[in-house]
């Protein structure tokens, strides 16, 4: 298993449709609006490296999106 921590700066104005899209991934299992630095950050939860980067640049391929960072961690 592996858990990303991705949090996400969007367009301004653009949060709703934003959200909207992000909820239709599947492994995305949390997306919390946040104030400050970053717009979103999302919990991303999938079994393996590949499928974290598919969703990871899914995400940063939408026309809403500025900027994404991602925290990864793996079960030990």
């Amino acid at each position: 298993m592996v858990i990303g921590v991705t949090m996400i700066n969007v367009l301004p104005g653009a949060e709703r449709a934003a959200y909207e899209e992000m909820k239709r991934i599947e492994g995305i299992k949390d997306i919390y609006h946040v104030f400050g630095e970053y717009d979103f950050v999302v919990i991303i939860e999938v079994p393996d490296l590949t499928t974290l980067n598919s969703i990871v640049d899914r995400i940063r391929g939408s026309e809403d999106v500025t900027a994404t960072q991602t925290i990864i961690g793996a079960e030990i």
